[in-house]
């Protein structure tokens, strides 16, 4: 009879030992390129809208530097004297910001190009209105110009959001638009009346071209602002654009009105016009800081939201490295344990572990003649058996 010998577990191949940690490592991969493409995304996001920020900071340097030259331009084509004092200070705000945000919106240039053409411009009327409303408006073209290279370079005209976008593109393109095309309306329908009758034709002309370029950017600007509250997911934009918005529509259909021709004149009444330029110009300043601000507010609330994004990724990110860094620490540390334990008694075969060991069996009985004795089986006794005797019994 052979005996098996015991089962004995055997220790597992070293390719079996390194799965746990090759699927670890497995895991980390995806996890990694996932978690550097989301840091990727969000530093991208982060970075444009900084560079937003920045933009909206430069802006609004150029709202007082724009007011300061509409009305200087007023004041050369009516021959008066013009103070330099707002125009300079304006001057001074935009190089000071210019000198600190200027290389990465890559504005030097232009504005080197800009301060000097308004620094050129005579204190005084050049005693001929038509060359000074020719060298205001070459000066205002420069600042519009401006305007949008700095639009451009900090990526405000690129901006995902549909809210803080129709911000933009009203703050940056057609409120400085509306306002610097409003005031060169007002001074050409003044030169208008001194023009020679012989120009009355060409003259109407120009001010009819003049009066829709001005008057479309400012319609544009009411339609962003408006998609910009119906698109908003902020409560405060509605609540602080609409007031000052209708306040500067409605001097805008003033100005309309007063800009039109009537009564059989080519060109509108200046002194209605003038009224309706001021009424209209101030209503844009107030509407103009209101804008900045909340435009401001939306790019601040989203960098919070980025950083905030950024944090929940790493801390997930950490989370999960830390939960497949214990994995393997406890499978390297059961293999540390097995090994400390010694290598397990290998299995023999039955050839190796030899004969199984002797059965001991007890000897057999031997039974002798004189042992024997007859034994009566039945009733009658007629047949003797025999059965062995025992005696030791």
């Amino acid at each position: 009879m052979t005996v098996p010998a015991p089962r004995v577990r055997r220790r597992p191949a070293v390719p079996g030992r390194a799965l746990p940690l090759l699927l670890v490592l497995a895991l980390l991969v995806p996890l990694g390129f996932i978690f550097a493409q989301s840091e990727s995304s969000a530093a991208d996001d982060h970075d444009l809208a900084s560079r937003e920020r920045l933009g909206v900071r430069y802006l609004r340097a150029l709202g007082p530097i724009t007011d300061a030259l509409v009305e200087a331009q007023a004041i050369a084509v009516a021959e008066g004297a013009v103070s330099r004092g707002a125009l300079t200070a304006a001057i001074e705000g935009v190089a000071e910001v210019d000198s600190a945000v200027g290389d990465e919106l890559r504005t030097h240039e232009r504005w080197a190009g800009l301060r000097a053409k308004l620094e050129s411009l005579p204190d005084r009327g050049l005693g001929d209105p038509e060359a000074a409303f020719r060298a205001y408006g070459e000066a205002s073209d420069l600042l519009l110009a401006l305007y949008r290279k700095v639009r451009e370079s900090s990526g405000l005209i690129r901006d995902p959001r549909s809210d803080s976008f129709f911000l933009q593109d009203g703050i940056g393109g057609d409120l400085p638009t509306a306002t610097v095309l409003a005031g060169r309306l007002v001074d050409l329908a003044r030169l208008a009346a001194k023009r020679p009758a012989a120009e009355r034709a060409r003259t109407g002309a120009e001010l009819a071209e003049l009066r829709v370029a001005a008057l479309g950017p400012a319609t544009d600007l009411v339609a962003d602002l408006r998609s910009a509250v119906d698109s908003s997911e902020s409560t405060d934009l509605g609540a602080n654009v609409l007031t000052p918005l209708d306040t500067y529509q409605r001097s805008l259909e003033t100005f309309s009105v007063y800009s039109a021709p009537g009564g059989g004149r080519s060109a509108p009444s200046t002194d209605q016009l003038t009224q309706a330029g001021i009424t209209a110009q101030n209503a844009a300043k107030q509407l103009r800081t209101v804008i900045l601000d909340q435009l401001d507010a939306l790019l601040k609330e989203r960098l919070d939201a980025i950083d905030r994004d950024r944090l929940l990724g790493r801390a997930a990110a950490g989370t999960a490295v830390a939960l497949l860094a214990g994995i393997a620490a406890l499978h390297l540390a059961a293999l540390r344990r097995a090994r400390a334990a010694g290598p397990p008694p290998a299995r023999r075969t039955p050839a190796e572990a030899g004969p199984p060991p002797a059965v001991h069996a007890d000897p057999p009985i031997t039974v002798s003649e004189g042992d024997r004795q007859p034994v009566a089986v039945g009733r009658g006794g007629d047949a003797d058996r025999w059965r062995p005797f025992d005696a030791a019994r």
